[in-house]
Protein backbone atom coordinates (compact mmCIF):
# COMPACT_ATOMS: atom_id res chain seq x y z
CA UNK A 1 0.00 0.00 0.00
CA UNK A 2 2.90 2.37 0.86
CA UNK A 3 4.20 2.21 -2.81
CA UNK A 4 0.93 3.37 -4.57
CA UNK A 5 0.79 6.02 -1.97
CA UNK A 6 4.24 7.07 -2.71
CA UNK A 7 3.79 7.17 -6.65
CA UNK A 8 0.46 8.56 -6.30
CA UNK A 9 2.00 11.37 -3.98
CA UNK A 10 4.52 11.74 -6.89
CA UNK A 11 2.37 12.14 -9.76
CA UNK A 12 0.35 14.92 -7.88
CA UNK A 13 3.19 16.84 -7.50
CA UNK A 14 4.51 16.57 -11.08
CA UNK A 15 2.66 19.87 -11.73
CA UNK A 16 3.89 21.18 -8.67
CA UNK A 17 7.47 20.67 -9.43
CA UNK A 18 7.42 21.55 -13.63
CA UNK A 19 6.22 24.83 -12.70
CA UNK A 20 9.11 25.35 -10.40
CA UNK A 21 11.19 24.25 -13.41
CA UNK A 22 9.78 27.08 -15.75
CA UNK A 23 9.79 29.06 -12.88
CA UNK A 24 13.53 29.32 -12.64
CA UNK A 25 14.19 29.56 -15.90
CA UNK A 26 11.89 31.99 -16.40
CA UNK A 27 13.35 34.41 -13.18
CA UNK A 28 17.00 33.20 -14.15
CA UNK A 29 16.81 34.46 -17.71
CA UNK A 30 18.11 38.25 -18.24
CA UNK A 31 15.57 39.20 -21.29
CA UNK A 32 12.81 37.70 -19.21
CA UNK A 33 10.31 40.71 -17.77
CA UNK A 34 10.66 38.47 -14.07
CA UNK A 35 14.40 38.29 -14.18
CA UNK A 36 14.98 41.98 -14.39
CA UNK A 37 12.96 42.05 -11.24
CA UNK A 38 15.72 42.80 -8.19
CA UNK A 39 15.10 39.47 -6.30
CA UNK A 40 15.24 37.70 -9.42
CA UNK A 41 18.18 35.72 -8.79
CA UNK A 42 17.31 34.63 -4.98
CA UNK A 43 13.57 33.47 -6.57
CA UNK A 44 15.23 31.80 -9.23
CA UNK A 45 17.44 29.73 -7.02
CA UNK A 46 14.73 28.93 -4.67
CA UNK A 47 12.67 27.45 -7.29
CA UNK A 48 15.39 25.92 -9.02
CA UNK A 49 16.16 24.09 -5.18
CA UNK A 50 12.34 23.05 -5.02
CA UNK A 51 12.20 21.62 -8.46
CA UNK A 52 15.75 19.31 -7.65
CA UNK A 53 14.30 18.39 -4.60
CA UNK A 54 11.21 17.07 -5.73
CA UNK A 55 12.39 15.73 -9.40
CA UNK A 56 12.14 12.57 -10.28
CA UNK A 57 14.99 10.41 -10.90
CA UNK A 58 15.54 8.55 -13.78
CA UNK A 59 18.52 6.15 -14.50
CA UNK A 60 21.82 8.35 -15.32
CA UNK A 61 24.09 7.15 -18.14
CA UNK A 62 27.52 6.44 -18.83
CA UNK A 63 27.82 9.11 -21.52
CA UNK A 64 31.73 7.52 -21.77
CA UNK A 65 32.23 8.46 -25.50
CA UNK A 66 35.86 9.24 -26.29
CA UNK A 67 38.95 9.04 -23.50
CA UNK A 68 42.42 10.16 -24.44
CA UNK A 69 45.37 7.38 -24.19
CA UNK A 70 48.55 8.59 -24.43
CA UNK A 71 47.68 11.73 -26.28
CA UNK A 72 45.22 9.50 -28.85
CA UNK A 73 41.67 10.43 -28.69
CA UNK A 74 39.83 6.76 -29.04
CA UNK A 75 36.04 6.01 -29.68
CA UNK A 76 34.18 4.27 -27.02
CA UNK A 77 30.98 2.18 -28.16
CA UNK A 78 29.20 1.08 -25.57
CA UNK A 79 27.12 -1.79 -26.00
CA UNK A 80 24.76 -5.02 -24.26
CA UNK A 81 26.63 -8.00 -24.45
CA UNK A 82 24.61 -10.47 -22.53
CA UNK A 83 21.02 -9.18 -21.57
CA UNK A 84 19.37 -11.28 -18.91
CA UNK A 85 15.98 -10.54 -17.32
CA UNK A 86 17.32 -9.07 -14.10
CA UNK A 87 20.89 -7.77 -15.34
CA UNK A 88 22.71 -6.29 -18.51
CA UNK A 89 26.81 -7.48 -19.30
CA UNK A 90 27.84 -4.17 -20.55
CA UNK A 91 30.77 -3.89 -23.06
CA UNK A 92 33.00 -0.42 -23.42
CA UNK A 93 34.84 -1.17 -26.83
CA UNK A 94 37.39 1.27 -27.69
CA UNK A 95 38.03 2.17 -31.23
CA UNK A 96 41.06 3.81 -33.01
CA UNK A 97 42.53 4.66 -36.28
CA UNK A 98 45.94 4.46 -35.01
CA UNK A 99 47.47 1.39 -35.04
CA UNK A 100 50.06 1.69 -32.93
CA UNK A 101 47.60 2.34 -29.86
CA UNK A 102 45.48 -0.02 -31.10
CA UNK A 103 47.75 -2.75 -31.22
CA UNK A 104 48.60 -1.86 -27.32
CA UNK A 105 45.00 -1.93 -26.49
CA UNK A 106 44.34 -5.31 -27.97
CA UNK A 107 46.81 -6.70 -25.80
CA UNK A 108 45.47 -5.46 -22.32
CA UNK A 109 43.86 -7.48 -19.73
CA UNK A 110 39.93 -8.15 -19.77
CA UNK A 111 38.43 -7.32 -16.96
CA UNK A 112 34.95 -7.15 -15.43
CA UNK A 113 33.57 -4.87 -13.10
CA UNK A 114 30.89 -6.47 -10.88
CA UNK A 115 28.49 -3.58 -9.82
CA UNK A 116 26.70 -3.63 -6.36
CA UNK A 117 23.54 -4.05 -6.58
CA UNK A 118 21.83 -2.45 -3.32
CA UNK A 119 19.90 0.76 -4.35
CA UNK A 120 22.45 2.57 -6.79
CA UNK A 121 22.90 2.28 -10.69
CA UNK A 122 25.81 0.88 -12.09
CA UNK A 123 26.47 4.41 -13.01
CA UNK A 124 27.86 5.13 -9.66
CA UNK A 125 31.11 3.47 -10.79
CA UNK A 126 31.30 5.64 -14.14
CA UNK A 127 34.50 6.60 -12.57
CA UNK A 128 35.97 3.44 -12.31
CA UNK A 129 35.29 2.34 -15.78
CA UNK A 130 36.23 5.54 -17.35
CA UNK A 131 40.14 5.07 -15.22
CA UNK A 132 39.93 1.38 -16.04
CA UNK A 133 39.45 2.10 -19.75
CA UNK A 134 42.91 3.34 -20.17
CA UNK A 135 44.72 0.17 -19.56
CA UNK A 136 41.55 -2.44 -20.08
CA UNK A 137 39.19 -4.22 -22.13
CA UNK A 138 36.47 -3.20 -19.68
CA UNK A 139 32.69 -4.96 -18.79
CA UNK A 140 30.25 -4.38 -15.96
CA UNK A 141 27.07 -5.77 -14.99
CA UNK A 142 24.28 -3.16 -15.12
CA UNK A 143 21.61 -4.94 -12.79
CA UNK A 144 17.81 -3.46 -13.78
CA UNK A 145 15.76 -1.80 -11.76
CA UNK A 146 13.38 -4.67 -10.55
CA UNK A 147 10.21 -2.43 -11.32
CA UNK A 148 10.59 -2.86 -14.78
CA UNK A 149 10.96 -7.13 -14.37
CA UNK A 150 7.41 -8.66 -15.27
CA UNK A 151 6.13 -11.32 -13.02
CA UNK A 152 6.52 -13.64 -15.99
CA UNK A 153 10.40 -12.98 -15.73
CA UNK A 154 10.36 -15.07 -12.40
CA UNK A 155 12.07 -14.20 -8.97
CA UNK A 156 15.69 -13.68 -8.27
CA UNK A 157 17.49 -14.94 -5.39
CA UNK A 158 21.21 -14.66 -4.03
CA UNK A 159 21.96 -17.78 -5.76
CA UNK A 160 20.86 -15.92 -9.06
CA UNK A 161 23.45 -13.59 -8.33
CA UNK A 162 26.32 -15.92 -7.74
CA UNK A 163 25.13 -17.63 -10.88
CA UNK A 164 24.87 -14.73 -12.92
CA UNK A 165 28.70 -13.85 -11.95
CA UNK A 166 29.60 -17.15 -12.96
CA UNK A 167 28.34 -17.15 -16.45
CA UNK A 168 29.67 -13.41 -17.15
CA UNK A 169 32.98 -14.77 -16.29
CA UNK A 170 32.83 -17.72 -18.46
CA UNK A 171 32.28 -15.40 -21.30
CA UNK A 172 35.16 -13.53 -21.05
CA UNK A 173 37.18 -16.06 -20.72
CA UNK A 174 35.89 -17.93 -23.55
CA UNK A 175 36.50 -14.97 -25.10
CA UNK A 176 39.86 -13.99 -24.23
CA UNK A 177 41.36 -17.13 -22.67
CA UNK A 178 40.90 -15.70 -19.00
CA UNK A 179 39.91 -12.58 -17.08
CA UNK A 180 40.47 -10.41 -14.15
CA UNK A 181 37.76 -9.50 -11.63
CA UNK A 182 36.88 -6.99 -9.68
CA UNK A 183 33.75 -6.41 -6.89
CA UNK A 184 32.74 -3.17 -5.81
CA UNK A 185 31.08 -3.21 -2.33
CA UNK A 186 28.34 -5.12 -1.68
CA UNK A 187 29.08 -8.07 -4.27
CA UNK A 188 32.45 -9.37 -2.73
CA UNK A 189 30.29 -11.61 -1.00
CA UNK A 190 28.80 -13.26 -4.49
CA UNK A 191 31.50 -12.72 -6.26
CA UNK A 192 34.11 -14.30 -3.86
CA UNK A 193 30.97 -17.52 -3.78
CA UNK A 194 31.08 -17.45 -7.39
CA UNK A 195 34.74 -18.35 -7.59
CA UNK A 196 34.88 -20.60 -4.98
CA UNK A 197 32.26 -23.02 -6.59
CA UNK A 198 34.41 -22.36 -10.19
CA UNK A 199 37.25 -24.16 -8.32
CA UNK A 200 35.71 -26.53 -6.30
CA UNK A 201 34.40 -27.85 -10.18
CA UNK A 202 37.84 -27.57 -11.17
CA UNK A 203 36.67 -24.66 -13.85
CA UNK A 204 39.44 -22.15 -14.52
CA UNK A 205 39.28 -19.28 -12.19
CA UNK A 206 40.19 -15.54 -12.98
CA UNK A 207 43.70 -14.82 -13.21
CA UNK A 208 43.06 -12.32 -10.52
CA UNK A 209 39.94 -10.99 -8.25
CA UNK A 210 40.21 -7.43 -6.57
CA UNK A 211 37.39 -7.03 -3.73
CA UNK A 212 36.70 -3.23 -2.84
CA UNK A 213 35.07 -2.34 0.78
CA UNK A 214 32.53 -4.98 0.85
CA UNK A 215 30.85 -7.08 3.89
CA UNK A 216 32.95 -10.10 4.05
CA UNK A 217 33.12 -10.63 7.48
CA UNK A 218 30.16 -7.55 8.71
CA UNK A 219 30.65 -8.85 12.33
CA UNK A 220 34.15 -7.06 12.50
CA UNK A 221 34.13 -3.03 12.76
CA UNK A 222 30.25 -2.88 12.11
CA UNK A 223 29.03 0.30 11.04
CA UNK A 224 25.34 1.51 10.63
CA UNK A 225 24.28 -0.57 7.88
CA UNK A 226 25.23 -3.52 9.46
CA UNK A 227 23.86 -2.96 12.76
CA UNK A 228 20.89 -2.13 11.54
CA UNK A 229 20.70 -5.04 8.97
CA UNK A 230 21.84 -7.45 12.43
CA UNK A 231 20.02 -5.98 15.14
CA UNK A 232 16.38 -5.92 13.29
CA UNK A 233 14.67 -9.85 12.62
CA UNK A 234 14.13 -11.34 9.46
CA UNK A 235 10.66 -10.93 9.89
CA UNK A 236 11.05 -7.26 10.47
CA UNK A 237 12.72 -6.40 6.91
CA UNK A 238 10.15 -8.85 5.23
CA UNK A 239 7.23 -6.93 7.04
CA UNK A 240 8.17 -3.54 7.14
CA UNK A 241 10.07 -2.54 4.11
CA UNK A 242 9.10 -5.14 1.02
CA UNK A 243 5.92 -3.96 -0.87
CA UNK A 244 4.47 -4.75 -4.35
CA UNK A 245 4.99 -2.77 -7.70
CA UNK A 246 1.96 -0.84 -8.57
CA UNK A 247 -0.14 -1.38 -11.88
CA UNK A 248 1.43 1.49 -13.36
CA UNK A 249 5.13 -0.28 -13.81
CA UNK A 250 6.12 -3.90 -16.08
CA UNK A 251 6.77 -5.28 -13.04
CA UNK A 252 3.23 -4.95 -11.51
CA UNK A 253 3.32 -7.36 -8.54
CA UNK A 254 6.59 -8.09 -7.86
CA UNK A 255 7.62 -7.86 -4.35
CA UNK A 256 10.58 -5.27 -3.75
CA UNK A 257 12.05 -3.15 -1.86
CA UNK A 258 11.17 -0.35 -2.63
CA UNK A 259 14.31 2.30 -3.75
CA UNK A 260 12.42 5.44 -2.49
CA UNK A 261 12.99 3.79 0.98
CA UNK A 262 16.15 3.02 0.15
CA UNK A 263 17.20 6.57 -0.15
CA UNK A 264 15.06 7.57 2.59
CA UNK A 265 17.64 5.30 4.41
CA UNK A 266 21.01 6.72 2.73
CA UNK A 267 19.92 10.57 3.43
CA UNK A 268 19.16 9.64 7.25
CA UNK A 269 22.55 8.54 7.71
CA UNK A 270 23.73 12.18 6.96
CA UNK A 271 21.24 14.03 7.00
CA UNK A 272 22.99 17.35 8.06
CA UNK A 273 25.20 17.02 5.68
CA UNK A 274 22.86 16.83 2.59
CA UNK A 275 20.98 19.98 3.94
CA UNK A 276 24.57 21.99 3.88
CA UNK A 277 25.26 20.50 0.49
CA UNK A 278 21.48 21.98 -0.34
CA UNK A 279 21.82 25.07 0.89
CA UNK A 280 25.66 25.54 -0.48
CA UNK A 281 23.85 24.85 -4.50
CA UNK A 282 21.24 27.40 -3.44
CA UNK A 283 24.11 29.60 -2.48
CA UNK A 284 25.82 29.11 -5.72
CA UNK A 285 23.13 29.96 -7.86
CA UNK A 286 22.79 33.14 -6.51
CA UNK A 287 26.25 33.99 -6.65
CA UNK A 288 26.64 32.54 -10.28
CA UNK A 289 29.09 30.20 -9.18
CA UNK A 290 28.03 27.65 -12.43
CA UNK A 291 30.43 25.67 -12.13
CA UNK A 292 30.08 24.23 -8.78
CA UNK A 293 26.31 24.65 -8.88
CA UNK A 294 26.88 21.95 -12.15
CA UNK A 295 28.87 19.82 -9.67
CA UNK A 296 26.17 19.24 -6.99
CA UNK A 297 23.87 18.64 -10.01
CA UNK A 298 25.76 16.24 -11.24
CA UNK A 299 26.37 14.36 -7.59
CA UNK A 300 22.67 13.94 -7.12
CA UNK A 301 21.76 13.38 -10.06
CA UNK A 302 23.64 10.09 -9.49
CA UNK A 303 22.96 9.55 -5.91
CA UNK A 304 18.86 10.26 -6.10
CA UNK A 305 18.51 7.98 -8.94
CA UNK A 306 17.78 4.47 -6.99
CA UNK A 307 16.28 1.33 -7.85
CA UNK A 308 14.03 -1.52 -6.55
CA UNK A 309 15.41 -4.85 -5.48
CA UNK A 310 13.73 -7.72 -5.78
CA UNK A 311 12.57 -8.82 -2.16
CA UNK A 312 13.70 -12.53 -2.65
CA UNK A 313 17.57 -11.21 -3.42
CA UNK A 314 17.29 -8.16 -0.42
CA UNK A 315 15.95 -10.81 1.86
CA UNK A 316 18.69 -13.45 0.94
CA UNK A 317 21.27 -11.19 1.73
CA UNK A 318 19.78 -9.92 5.24
CA UNK A 319 19.66 -13.21 5.91
CA UNK A 320 22.72 -14.85 4.85
CA UNK A 321 25.30 -12.21 4.82
CA UNK A 322 24.20 -9.81 7.95
CA UNK A 323 22.59 -12.43 10.39
CA UNK A 324 23.74 -16.06 9.87
CA UNK A 325 27.58 -14.85 8.26
CA UNK A 326 27.40 -18.18 6.16
CA UNK A 327 30.15 -17.35 3.91
CA UNK A 328 32.50 -16.74 7.17
CA UNK A 329 30.85 -19.67 9.10
CA UNK A 330 31.38 -22.44 6.05
CA UNK A 331 27.32 -23.19 6.16
CA UNK A 332 26.59 -21.53 2.48
CA UNK A 333 25.08 -23.77 -0.26
CA UNK A 334 24.08 -22.11 -3.56
CA UNK A 335 21.99 -23.41 -6.08
CA UNK A 336 23.15 -24.12 -9.15
CA UNK A 337 21.25 -24.31 -13.00
CA UNK A 338 20.08 -27.56 -12.36
CA UNK A 339 18.72 -27.04 -8.89
CA UNK A 340 21.28 -28.70 -6.83
CA UNK A 341 22.89 -27.18 -3.59
CA UNK A 342 26.63 -26.67 -3.84
CA UNK A 343 28.91 -25.37 -0.43
CA UNK A 344 31.09 -22.05 -1.01
CA UNK A 345 34.28 -23.51 -0.09
CA UNK A 346 36.59 -20.08 -0.43
CA UNK A 347 40.16 -22.71 0.84
CA UNK A 348 39.64 -24.55 -2.87
CA UNK A 349 40.82 -21.15 -4.50
CA UNK A 350 44.45 -21.67 -5.54
CA UNK A 351 45.50 -20.19 -8.59
CA UNK A 352 43.36 -16.40 -8.47
CA UNK A 353 45.46 -14.22 -7.13
CA UNK A 354 43.58 -11.19 -4.49
CA UNK A 355 43.72 -8.17 -3.62
CA UNK A 356 41.73 -6.40 -1.34
CA UNK A 357 40.99 -2.52 -0.33
CA UNK A 358 39.85 -0.66 2.13
CA UNK A 359 39.01 2.49 3.13
CA UNK A 360 40.17 4.22 6.69
CA UNK A 361 37.03 6.03 6.69
CA UNK A 362 34.47 3.62 4.95
CA UNK A 363 31.09 4.03 6.97
CA UNK A 364 29.65 1.62 5.00
CA UNK A 365 32.17 -1.52 5.05
CA UNK A 366 33.91 -0.94 8.08
CA UNK A 367 37.78 -1.71 8.93
CA UNK A 368 38.36 -5.36 8.65
CA UNK A 369 35.56 -7.09 6.76
CA UNK A 370 37.01 -6.64 3.36
CA UNK A 371 40.51 -7.96 4.51
CA UNK A 372 38.55 -10.57 6.18
CA UNK A 373 38.23 -12.67 2.61
CA UNK A 374 42.33 -13.47 3.35
CA UNK A 375 41.77 -15.67 6.13
CA UNK A 376 39.00 -17.14 4.40
CA UNK A 377 41.27 -17.69 0.82
CA UNK A 378 43.55 -19.41 3.21
CA UNK A 379 45.37 -22.01 -0.24
CA UNK A 380 46.29 -18.84 -2.21
CA UNK A 381 49.99 -18.46 -2.12
CA UNK A 382 50.93 -15.59 -0.39
CA UNK A 383 52.97 -14.04 -2.89
CA UNK A 384 49.36 -13.51 -4.40
CA UNK A 385 47.80 -11.57 -1.69
CA UNK A 386 48.11 -8.21 -1.38
CA UNK A 387 45.90 -5.70 1.24
CA UNK A 388 45.18 -1.98 0.75
CA UNK A 389 44.12 0.55 3.08
CA UNK A 390 43.45 4.28 1.35
CA UNK A 391 43.97 6.50 4.14
CA UNK A 392 41.35 9.45 4.71
CA UNK A 393 39.11 7.62 1.85
CA UNK A 394 35.27 6.90 2.47
CA UNK A 395 33.34 4.39 1.30
CA UNK A 396 32.88 6.19 -2.17
CA UNK A 397 36.56 7.00 -2.03
CA UNK A 398 38.20 4.14 -3.31
CA UNK A 399 36.43 3.59 -6.43
CA UNK A 400 36.14 7.38 -7.61
CA UNK A 401 37.42 10.63 -7.08
CA UNK A 402 41.16 11.89 -6.70
CA UNK A 403 42.02 9.03 -4.42
CA UNK A 404 40.71 6.03 -6.10
CA UNK A 405 42.65 7.74 -9.16
CA UNK A 406 45.82 8.21 -7.68
CA UNK A 407 46.13 6.20 -4.91
CA UNK A 408 44.01 2.67 -5.41
CA UNK A 409 43.94 2.65 -9.36
CA UNK A 410 47.70 2.63 -9.94
CA UNK A 411 47.45 -0.95 -7.08
CA UNK A 412 45.19 -2.11 -9.00
CA UNK A 413 46.95 -1.92 -12.45
CA UNK A 414 49.98 -2.93 -11.34
CA UNK A 415 48.17 -6.20 -9.27
CA UNK A 416 46.10 -6.95 -12.64
CA UNK A 417 49.55 -6.30 -14.96
CA UNK A 418 51.88 -8.64 -12.60
CA UNK A 419 49.09 -11.40 -12.82
CA UNK A 420 48.04 -11.83 -16.03
CA UNK A 421 49.41 -14.71 -16.90
CA UNK A 422 47.15 -18.08 -16.50
CA UNK A 423 48.61 -20.71 -14.19
CA UNK A 424 49.88 -23.85 -15.35
CA UNK A 425 48.04 -25.57 -13.25
CA UNK A 426 44.42 -24.27 -14.52
CA UNK A 427 41.74 -25.96 -16.24
CA UNK A 428 40.25 -24.97 -19.21
CA UNK A 429 36.49 -24.39 -18.34
CA UNK A 430 34.13 -27.22 -19.39
CA UNK A 431 32.58 -26.40 -22.39
CA UNK A 432 28.89 -27.54 -20.74
CA UNK A 433 28.46 -25.60 -17.63
CA UNK A 434 25.17 -26.42 -16.61
CA UNK A 435 25.79 -29.78 -15.13
CA UNK A 436 27.03 -29.74 -11.85
CA UNK A 437 28.03 -31.90 -9.29
CA UNK A 438 26.62 -31.76 -5.62
CA UNK A 439 29.15 -31.64 -3.28
CA UNK A 440 29.61 -33.87 -0.31
CA UNK A 441 30.39 -33.62 3.13
CA UNK A 442 31.60 -29.47 2.95
CA UNK A 443 33.85 -28.81 5.28
CA UNK A 444 33.22 -25.99 7.62
CA UNK A 445 35.45 -22.90 7.46
CA UNK A 446 35.63 -20.80 10.87
CA UNK A 447 35.69 -17.00 10.88
CA UNK A 448 38.21 -14.96 9.82
CA UNK A 449 40.31 -13.23 12.12
CA UNK A 450 41.38 -9.89 11.18
CA UNK A 451 44.98 -10.46 9.98
CA UNK A 452 47.51 -7.72 8.16
CA UNK A 453 48.34 -8.95 5.15
CA UNK A 454 51.33 -6.55 3.21
CA UNK A 455 51.53 -6.45 -0.56
CA UNK A 456 53.96 -8.63 -1.60
CA UNK A 457 57.24 -8.44 -4.00
CA UNK A 458 55.83 -9.78 -6.57
CA UNK A 459 57.97 -10.55 -9.96
CA UNK A 460 56.90 -8.02 -12.74
CA UNK A 461 55.57 -10.04 -15.68
CA UNK A 462 54.54 -8.64 -18.88
CA UNK A 463 50.91 -9.12 -20.19
CA UNK A 464 50.59 -11.81 -23.22
CA UNK A 465 50.06 -9.55 -26.36
CA UNK A 466 47.97 -11.15 -29.19
CA UNK A 467 48.55 -10.69 -32.34
CA UNK A 468 46.69 -7.89 -33.86
CA UNK A 469 45.20 -7.36 -37.64
CA UNK A 470 44.12 -4.57 -39.37
CA UNK A 471 41.09 -4.35 -37.38
CA UNK A 472 39.91 -0.74 -35.99
CA UNK A 473 38.60 -1.80 -32.52
CA UNK A 474 39.39 -3.57 -29.35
Amino acid sequence: MLYQVYETQRTLMEPFVDFAQAAAKLYGNPLSPLGQNPFAQRVAAGYSLIYRLGKDYEKPSFDIKTLEVDGTEIAIHERVEIDKPFCELRRFKRFSDDTHVLSRLKGQPAVLIVAPLSGHYATLLRDTVKTMLKDHKVYITDWKNARTVPLSDGSFHLDDYVNYVQEFIRHLQATYGNCHVISVCQPTVPVLAAVSLMASRGETTPLSMVMMGGPIDARLSPTAVNNLAMNKSYEWFENNVIYRVPSNFPGAGRRVYPGFLQHTGFVAMNPDRHATSHYDYFKHLIAGDDASAEAHRKFYDEYNAVLDMDADYYLDTIKTVFQEFKLVNGTWDVKNLDGELERVRPEDIKTTAHFTIEGELDDISGSGQTEAAHGLCKNIPKALQKHLEVKGAGHYGIFSGRRWRDIAYPQVKAFILENNRAPAQSKRAPAATKTIAKSANPATVKPAAKTSVKPAATPTRKPAVKKTTRSKKA
